[in-house]
């Protein structure tokens, strides 16, 4: 029995022990936007809950946010780049079709003995990633691993869609992911993804499906085509459901939870979340009204803005809906405290 209870102790859990990130100088505020199309802040504040977000503009591709924030969880672990063992890059808006984000990166930096890829599930990609390091974390194979999730929204926004041009912002954020015994680190996750989203979430053209073309530059399809409407009921109920699973599942109360990190994509979303999960709004990291939707990176992102305020052992549920539809839920305990953070 002693024999079993140590063993038990001794394994091995998949931990975030540093987090970095990089958000473009330039902004693109409500006042201006209502400038490019018919739409207004009151109109956008009051319907999605976004008041300013950041542009990367022309001539960089999202490998260079990417780069920027790996960079800067170099910086701040003194992480020694010969360490890394894997590197994966989440992202719906690589910066070339191939040669991957991971690539690009990884030479940028010089990692180089590790492997890396880049995984594509759009807004659900940071937990659909996590997961996938913990359990190579859990593996034994792995001790660090870095998980960057970097997006170029505006590169396939288009400026005169007053439904959708509102939404998006770019940005990218990175984690350093590595093994622990001690009681913190991912939990448990509930992963899904129906395949039903096609007709109302996607990008028309571009894939091998569509080539670019004359005709599908002329027809405006390299941008994102959303039905508004059936995208937030779906992400309302699927986002909510999966975080209240996650909780039942592990015998947890809202007392319990001290965090939940929803992906950054509606404030009426994100209050819905809360809401069925019994959670006060000060219980929800919120950071969508300074940075607009930024896909995979919106929940890493929010860890960054909150990091000072996050202690060790405090359990989160982080939450996400996607393309595809894709969706789950997160249940982590934060391993480490910081004195303090010049973000907040």
């Amino acid at each position: 029995m002693f024999l079993a209870q140590n063993i038990m102790k001794k394994k091995i859990k998949a931990v975030i022990n540093g987090i970095g990130g990089y958000v473009p100088e330039a902004i693109l505020d409500n006042e201006e936007l209502s400038r490019m199309v018919d739409t207004s802040d009151e109109w956008i504040m009051s319907r999605i809950g976004i008041k300013t977000r950041h542009v990367l503009g022309e001539r960089r591709g999202s490998a260079y946010m990417g780069i920027k924030a790996v960079q800067d969880l170099i910086d701040k672990t003194s992480l020694d780049t010969k360490d890394v063992d894997l590197l994966i890059c989440c992202t719906t808006t690589p910066s070339f079709v191939f040669p991957s984000n991971a690539s690009l990166i990884c030479g940028a930096l010089g990692i180089t003995s590790a492997y890396g890829y880049d995984l594509a599930a759009a807004c659900s990609g940071f937990i659909f990633g996590l997961d996938t390091c913990a359990t190579m974390i859990e593996s034994g194979k792995y001790k660090k691993i870095i998980l960057v999730c970097s997006e170029k929204m505006t590169a396939i926004t288009n400026y005169e869609d007053r439904n959708t041009c509102p939404l998006f912002g770019d940005g990218a954020a990175a984690v350093l992911i590595e093994p622990t015994t001690e009681d913190v680190g991912v939990v448990d996750s509930i992963l899904r993804i129906d395949g039903l989203g096609k007709e109302n979430l996607h990008l028309k053209a571009g894939g091998s499906l569509h080539p670019a073309s004359i005709e599908t530059v002329t027809n405006k399809e390299h941008y994102i085509y959303q039905e508004g409407q059936a995208v937030f009921k779906r992400a309302v109920s699927d986002m909510a459901g999966v975080a209240e699973e996650i909780m039942i599942k592990n015998a947890l109360t809202s007392d319990d939870i001290a965090w939940l990190v929803p992906h950054q994509a509606n404030i009426r979303i994100i209050e819905a979340v809360a809401k069925r999960m019994s959670l006060p709004r000060e219980k929800t990291l919120i950071n969508i009204e300074h940075y607009g939707n930024t896909s995979a990176a919106s929940i890493p992102l929010c860890l960054w803005d909150y990091e000072s305020r996050l202690r060790k052992g405090d359990i989160l549920v982080l939450a996400a809906f996607g393309a595809g539809f894709s969706w789950g839920s997160v249940l982590l305990k934060w391993g480490y405290d910081i004195e303090h953070s010049k973000k907040m």
